[in-house]
This record gives C-alpha cells, sequence and structure tokens, in this order.
C-alpha cells in the first residue's frame, strides 16, 4: 500500500474464470483518489472482467479486491457506471429526463422523483451539456449525446468514483474530444476510470495507464510503456501518433504466448 496515499481501488493477486478458462492471472495494482485511470488492452484480454469485479458483479476465484476499504458489494453505490452498451431507449419511447432519473431513483418503474431527484438531475445534465434536452427520446439522439445522457445519470448519485467502458466508442473525434474535456473537468473531485481502445487519447488525458490482456502491467503515469504494447499485441511494431508527429514506440519484440479469453 502507498504510504499517505488514499487508495479507491486496491486489486491484490487477483484471479478469474469463466468455465475454467482463466481470464485474469494474478493481477495486482492500485487506484489512488483522483486518479485519471485508462485500462487498454487487446479484445478479450479481461477489461470489462476487471470492471465487473470492480463493480462486484463477478467475484474472484482468487485474491482479493478492496473499493473504498471495503469489498466491492458493500461499496458499488458509491460508483457511477456507464456501460459500453448504450442502446437502451432505442426500442421504447424514453425521454433524457426519465433516463437521467433513473440513475437516482430507478424512475420508470421506481419510486416517483422527489424534488431533490429532479434538481440532481437537472443539475448532472447541466454538467455534461444536455440540459437542453429534457424531453428529447434518447432513441432519436447521436452516440455522442447518448454518452452524455448516460454520464449524466451516473451523476445523479453523486458518486465518488466514475467508471466509463469504451465511452468514445462510434464517436467522431470532436464528440470524443468533448466527452475527455468533461472527464476531465470532473476528474477535480472525483477519480475517473476509462476502459478504451484509444491510446492517443490516453496519452493526452490519462494521469496512469494500466493495459490488460490475462496479466495486468500498470504504470502511474499517463504515458504508455514498451511493455504495455508487448503485453498487449505482441510481436507488431506499433506506431503512435502523438502531437500531430509519428513516433515509433517499439520495434520488433518477442511475443507473449497466452491462450484466447473472454473480455
Amino acid at each position: 500500500m502507498r504510504r499517505g496515499v488514499v487508495l479507491d481501488i486496491i486489486f491484490d493477486r487477483v484471479s478469474f474464470s469463466y468455465d475454467h478458462n482463466q481470464v485474469l492471472e494474478d493481477v495486482s495494482f492500485q487506484v489512488p483518489h483522483g486518479e485519471f485511470l485508462a485500462i487498454i488492452g487487446p479484445n478479450g484480454g479481461g477489461k470489462t472482467t476487471l470492471v465487473r469485479l470492480a463493480l462486484g458483479l463477478l467475484k474472484a476465484d482468487k485474491g482479493q479486491i478492496t473499493i473504498f476499504g471495503d469489498i466491492p458489494e458493500r461499496s458499488v453505490q458509491r460508483i457511477g457506471y456507464v456501460p459500453q452498451d448504450i442502446s437502451q431507449g432505442e426500442r421504447f419511447p424514453i425521454t433524457v429526463l426519465d433516463t437521467v432519473l433513473m440513475g437516482r431513483t430507478g424512475y420508470p418503474g421506481g419510486k416517483k422523483p422527489s424534488s431533490e431527484d429532479m434538481e440532481k438531475a437537472l443539475d448532472s445534465m447541466k454538467i455534461v451539456g444536455v440540459e437542453d434536452m429534457c424531453d428529447s427520446l434518447v432513441g432519436k439522439l447521436s452516440m455522442g449525446q447518448k454518452q452524455r445522457v448516460m454520464i449524466a445519470r451516473a451523476l445523479t448519485s453523486d458518486p465518488e468514483m466514475l467508471i466509463l467502458d469504451e465511452p468514445t466508442a462510434s464517436v467522431d473525434l470532436d464528440t470524443q474530444k468533448a466527452l475527455y474535456d468533461t472527464l476531465l473537468r470532473l476528474n477535480r473531485e472525483k477519480t475517473i476510470i476509462v476502459v478504451s481502445h484509444d491510446l492517443f487519447a490516453v496519452t493526452a488525458h490519462a494521469t496512469a495507464v494500466a493495459c490488460v490482456n490475462r496479466r495486468i502491467c500498470y504504470h502511474s503515469e499517463g504515458e504508455i510503456r514498451p511493455e504495455m504494447l508487448e503485453l498487449a499485441y505482441g510481436t507488431c511494431p506499433v506506431e503512435l501518433i502523438a502531437h500531430g508527429l509519428p513516433h515509433r514506440v517499439l520495434g520488433r519484440h518477442m511475443s507473449q504466448e497466452g491462450e484466447s479469453t473472454h473480455d
């Protein structure tokens, strides 16, 4: 444990398998309060599984997970979660305001929202810039607008941490920038964890990077290390474009053998 640092998340030698197929093996890392952590890695490497373990939706086969000093099941109410699948509302008419209120009350279908619930929902919508869409149908929104609505829904419970799974998938570059700008503002008060394939955004926004591919490679600075790319992508030389300039960050190297896993 890091001395003098408040740790929001601790994974200690955690392993997890689906039907005897090991997805995560001996994973250990810590997330201090206020960090902007980017989780990267290949499809099937275990990124989403890692998030589900932190949320208490899955239980580790081995090791210990501590969230805000307690087990995940007792800490999940302190986390705002934005899943990768944000298609909710496309098949039935639900407004933006009703969707955001679900993060506060479970409404519709839950208790009737109070004036306090309504105020918090409207405040959350203002934070992410969708306050003028109250009566809009979620199914009619663009992907970027839906992402903002889902973040607003997550914010209504006043979480201490936000976890977002691929928040910039299927959105254009301008929308990606706007979303990350919003997350940077929220990071002034909350721990932010983003699962992403967007390596460029990682270097521009994150304060720490974790590469997951069955095992984990963690670096407490917002940069991608050669060993992360080796863990994630094997033998291919990789070029990144940083600040508008192409950089070869890793030459040819030996690959790590690994079995196919679930994500």
